[in-house]
């Protein structure tokens, strides 16, 4: 006989099994613990600002050219691609060498942001070296700066502040984050918990109470046997009769 879960069913479901729960949530932010602090290496992030705007003509010095200001926040959503493709990225490779770094790896390693309706973009790079990051980021906008002219024959791009490799304030990592590693383990091994825990309960088809004999039997329990620890059973007696005399005589020993 099959009939759907209430709610009492599922906390009593919950109940009977939360030692495994448990375990499982205390095994599984154990190792997630372990592998952010000891295992995964911190990994830094460096920035650098670039900013797009047309140098002013004398036409246009004293005036505010709007038309101008919309293309160049137009041309960021370009250049933004441009400075992640080869064209950009095999130049860094090829003026600094002592990176030791490929094309791919750059490329991996880049992410470039931009503020809606600014002029300004921001070059990201990660490491796990915040001075090589800064370094590197540094190096992908002056390529990008040098270069652009010749791709758009335009020369509307400066660099407006670079990372700093030597930060008055100790950088800290970005990655591992231990807490949201923690909370992301802790809620994928409590569901994990408790859903091996209704499996088990659809594959356990045993009946163990006096309920269940009612609920899936649909009949009445006439006797139940008690099952009796060996601790719980009272002294062994033997009996013995033996007849003498004409007289039977009983007797009973521990």
């Amino acid at each position: 006989m099959s009939r759907e879960l209430d709610l009492r069913d599922i906390f009593r479901i919950i109940r009977k099994r939360i030692w495994l729960i448990a375990l499982i949530v205390v095994l599984v932010c154990s190792f997630v613990g372990v592998y952010s602090i000891f295992v995964k290496k911190p990994v830094f992030e460096a920035s650098t600002k670039i900013v797009v705007n047309q140098t002013p003509t004398n036409s246009t010095v004293n005036q505010l050219d709007l038309n101008q200001i919309n293309t160049n926040i137009q041309l960021i959503n370009t250049y933004k691609e441009v400075i992640k493709t080869p064209a950009i990225l095999d130049q860094v490779v090829n003026s600094y060498p002592e990176f030791q770094l490929t094309t791919e790896d750059l490329s991996k390693m880049v992410n470039v942001n931009s503020v809606n309706n600014t002029q300004v973009m921001t070059v990201v790079v990660r490491n796990t070296s915040y001075v090589k990051a800064a370094e590197i980021a540094n190096a992908i906008s002056k390529v990008f700066q040098k270069e652009i002219p010749s791709i758009f024959n335009v020369q509307n791009v400066s660099i407006l502040n670079e990372a700093k490799t030597e930060p008055l304030v100790r950088p800290q990592p970005v990655e591992p984050n231990i807490i949201l590693n923690l909370m992301i383990g802790f809620v994928v091994s409590l569901m994990l918990g408790v859903g091996l825990t209704f499996v088990l309960e659809y594959l356990d088809d045993t009946i163990k109470t006096e309920e269940d004999v009612k609920e899936f039997l649909e009949i009445p329990t006439l006797a139940m046997i008690t099952r009796v620890n060996q601790n719980d059973r009272g002294p062994s007696r033997s009996i013995s009769t033996s007849r003498k005399g004409g007289k039977e005589h009983v007797s009973i020993a521990e």
